[in-house]
């Protein structure tokens, strides 16, 4: 069963994380078909791509068992090499991303989602990095482009904070653009038709503008994101958050 599934329709690319029996979690193969994917969306006509969930969450972030394997410096570096190339890609995408936030939309799944044009969510939405519970630091560009959305001082706090955030709460900081009553997929369906009938193009060319210029610093951003990730997992404190989380218990940290 594919765990990333793609179609075009009506000028609209979609995209949708079909992993829900973990949330839309991200295991190495899911990432791995997720890069693809957009590969093969990024060379087609369409002007308009809508990235959704399948089930319950939009996405859970990266998978807990994937992350229990990261002791090898090289898997390591080759999946959040990964991680980097699917945050790039679906931030420099030359059309415009609408993120369909049904549920939660947490840590790495967070990063994906920020990366869009346009951020729909209902009011019932959750949204965190949460990264902190496990004794990381964000990753997928999360620090820069919640920098982009609420500035360097608010997000520094959303990090530590172990916040997560109902859309109501998250449109009131910035964090999402458009709030919902109805399915995320159709009211992003609904803007992207609307959209399909202004010059888009012009649309498009203000995108870039400012992508093709922030482009080396969220890759900058990233890669400092590796190395600290990196870091931050032989540290006491990470091993204390895996461990707590697999046991479903609360973990007590030694800031070590």
């Amino acid at each position: 069963m594919s765990t990333v599934l793609f179609e075009s329709k009506n000028n609209i690319t979609y995209i949708t994380l079909n992993r829900a029996d973990r949330y839309n979690a991200l295991d190495k193969d899911m990432l791995m078909e997720l890069h693809d994917v957009l590969e093969q969306v990024e060379k087609n006509d369409d002007k308009i791509v809508i990235l959704s969930g399948k089930g319950k969450a939009f996405c859970a972030g990266g998978d807990i068992g994937m992350m229990t394997e990261f002791n090898d410096k090289n898997y390591y570096d080759h999946i959040m090499k990964i991680i980097e190339a699917i945050a790039l890609k679906l931030y420099m995408m030359p059309k415009i991303v609408i993120s369909a936030v049904q549920g939660s939309a947490v840590g790495l799944g967070l990063s994906l989602a920020l990366t869009a044009d346009y951020v729909v969510a209902q009011n019932e939405s959750k949204l965190g990095m949460l990264f902190i519970g496990i004794g990381l630091a964000p990753d997928g560009g999360g620090h820069f482009l919640l920098r982009e959305r609420i500035g360097t001082h608010k997000a520094k706090q959303f990090i530590w904070g172990k916040q997560q955030l109902t859309g109501a709460d998250a449109k009131a900081m910035g964090l999402v653009d458009v709030l919902t009553d109805k399915q995320t997929i159709d009211h992003a369906t609904e803007m992207a038709n609307q959209m399909l009938t202004a010059p888009i193009m012009a649309m498009l060319k203000t995108k870039m503008m400012y992508h093709q210029r922030n482009e080396r610093e969220l890759t900058s951003y990233m890669e400092a994101e590796r190395k600290s990730q990196w870091e931050l997992r032989n540290t006491e404190d990470h091993q204390e958050g895996v461990s707590a989380f697999l046991d479903k218990r609360k973990p007590s940290f030694k800031g070590q």
